[in-house]
């Protein structure tokens, strides 16, 4: 494992306060496509439908999800649909090739590879989500509805992707989001699968551990906590350290985020203590949290 892992600069961001803005679950630009169902958009159903190295699932694609796709091409983010990378009780991800629109927010000439991630609506079971959903504003209304919850908790993602990026920590950029379906960078095909940090010999803990305190600090300062961060959610890309899946991310308002921090703190310090550190749960929340006052 490379023993130099890179920092993202910060740059200036908002101070907290769009967890208050109202998120909107009505109908999308997709719904309204998979209701009309024109001779173009049934063609490119069929085509995705058909195709053997997407491995479509009755539980992940309805036909508004299809839709949702067919808006992401018009709108060139997405060029053409590879495989599946992984696969999850809530959602899909996979890989495809980016248009010219996911070029240009990567500041590419050439077309890249992005991922795809697929939230499950009628599969999806957001008991274990509760907690992330109980006490944010944005949620509030919305009640039991499942195709609401996934569609708020999508555009969630897409903020928080937003505001991590900005805070200068290394996150997946997020590119587009349509009803359930999410476009952002993918990283770590090239050479294989990205591997997360529980899957690699840490050569440099020392330095790891800077980084991703140092993320922790600005996420918090951003007024995020990842709310699940441990070695699983963090992936190591080239030189760079990347903090994944932060759908459940919430923010320093919400009733249990000093419970999510701390439980944060405790995974992160608990691994790098097993990789030979002398470092304790309470000093890295101090440092996250800038308390120094002991």
């Amino acid at each position: 494992m490379t023993e130099s892992f890179e920092l993202v600069d910060t740059e200036d961001i908002d101070s907290p306060g769009d967890e208050w803005e109202e998120i909107d679950v009505t109908d999308t630009e997709a719904d309204r496509i998979a209701r009309r169902r024109d001779r173009e958009f049934s063609e490119f159903r069929k085509r995705i439908k058909d195709a053997d190295q997407f491995k479509v699932e009755a539980s992940v694609f309805d036909d508004a999800t299809f839709a949702a796709l067919y808006k992401l091409v018009q709108d060139g983010y997405i060029d053409a649909f590879g495989g599946p990378i992984s696969t999850g009780k809530e959602a899909n991800v996979y890989s495809a090739l980016g248009g010219t629109a996911a070029a240009d927010v990567l500041d590419l000439e050439d077309n890249p590879e992005v991922a795809v991630k697929v939230y499950r609506i009628n599969a999806s079971d957001f008991r274990d989500m509760r907690g992330y959903l109980d006490g944010d504003p944005r949620f509030e209304g919305i009640g039991h509805d499942k195709k609401q919850i996934v569609q708020a908790w999508v555009r969630k993602e897409y903020a928080n992707l937003e505001r991590a990026r900005k805070a200068g920590v290394r996150v997946p950029v997020p590119m587009a989001v349509e009803r359930n379906v999410l476009v952002m960078e993918l990283l770590g095909l090239d050479t294989g699968r990205a591997k997360r940090l529980s899957e690699v010999h840490v050569e440099n803990p020392e330095t790891a551990y800077e980084v991703i305190r140092e993320y922790m600090r600005r996420l918090y300062d951003a007024g995020l906590v990842h709310g699940d961060l441990s070695e699983y959610n963090v992936i190591l890309h080239g030189e760079e350290l990347v903090v994944i899946d932060l759908g459940q991310a919430v923010t320093v308002h919400h009733p249990n985020s000093r419970e999510f921090l701390e439980r944060d703190c405790h995974n992160v310090a608990a691994f790098f203590r097993r990789q030979g550190l002398d470092v304790t749960d309470e000093e890295l929340l101090a440092f996250v949290t800038d308390d120094t006052s002991d």
